[in-house]
């Protein structure tokens, strides 16, 4: 593994932000059996603020195509993520995990995210990518294996996320939000796979080839000494990637977040 190591960019137009401010998601992976009940699910997206003054925002993710699969599992129709500030009320548990769903749509995995060390960073005033068509939400799900947890945060927080980061800064990524599961609410035995970390990011969809080169030119920069190749070669023997989606976006009213972290931040 490279020796070199990097703080932060001191970037100005970027937010990072850190598990300290206990910022959590709720994230739904969800299946719709009919056209009706995908509409019925995409019409109600937008319904969030009755969450409390807790709820940051909604997003809301339709897939697209998958880009790389380990996993044989069936591919579900949605995923859907609900960032709230210290803690999912309990009610919104019950409502959205807890009640029986609508005809058609099928719950297949219930989870609490939080953020990963200096890996979850989008641009200040980030409105969604809705202005930007050529790109597509990528969705990477990955499962660390428990003795590489810690070593695996700590490449996240001194390499990948920092060389992401300068990639948000130069408009390259929409954004880089990586999140762990602290916590899986609901699993349901026909998802068929499983994973504890979910990495967030917006990418030129045409002829999209994963991170490889665009990381591997901003590694080299801060961990010259063997750049991508040597610390995925590393991270290859900690993770698998079950699978990785590229999506529509349906929803991204997710623009609280940089706002409280921000005026948290100034405060």
């Amino acid at each position: 593994m490279p020796q070199q190591s990097t703080d932060f960019p001191n970037e100005p137009g970027l937010v990072c932000v850190e598990p300290d401010e206990r910022l959590v998601v709720l994230a739904r992976t969800l299946d719709a059996s009919s056209v009706e009940a995908s509409e019925a699910l995409e019409r109600a997206a937008g319904q969030w603020r009755h969450f409390g003054e807790t709820c940051l925002g909604r997003a809301l993710y339709r897939h697209s195509s998958i880009f790389k699969s380990q996993s044989d599992a069936p591919v579900w129709s949605h995923a859907e993520f609900i960032y709230f500030r210290d803690i999912v009320p309990s009610e919104v548990i019950a409502d959205l995990v807890g009640s029986v769903s609508p005809a058609g749509l099928n719950l297949l995995r219930a989870e609490i995210l939080v953020t990963t060390p200096a890996s979850f960073v989008f641009p200040r005033g980030w409105t969604g990518s809705s202005h930007r068509p050529h790109r597509k939400p990528s969705i990477e799900y990955l499962d660390v294996a428990p003795a590489h947890l810690r070593d695996y945060r700590e490449i996240m927080r001194r390499y990948i996320g920092p060389a992401a980061a300068n990639l948000v800064a130069m408009g390259k990524l929409g954004t880089f939000r990586t999140m762990e599961t602290a916590a899986v609410l609901f699993e349901a035995p026909s998802l068929g796979t499983t994973w504890n970390q979910i990495h967030l990011s917006e990418v030129d969809a045409e002829g999209f080839q994963g991170f490889g080169q665009e990381l591997d030119a901003v590694l080299r920069e801060i961990a010259p000494d063997g750049g991508f190749a040597d610390l995925f070669a590393g991270l290859g023997r900690m993770r698998s990637i079950p699978r990785w989606t590229l999506n529509d976006a349906v929803l991204e009213d997710d623009a609280g977040i940089g706002q409280w972290s921000t005026a948290r931040a100034i405060g």
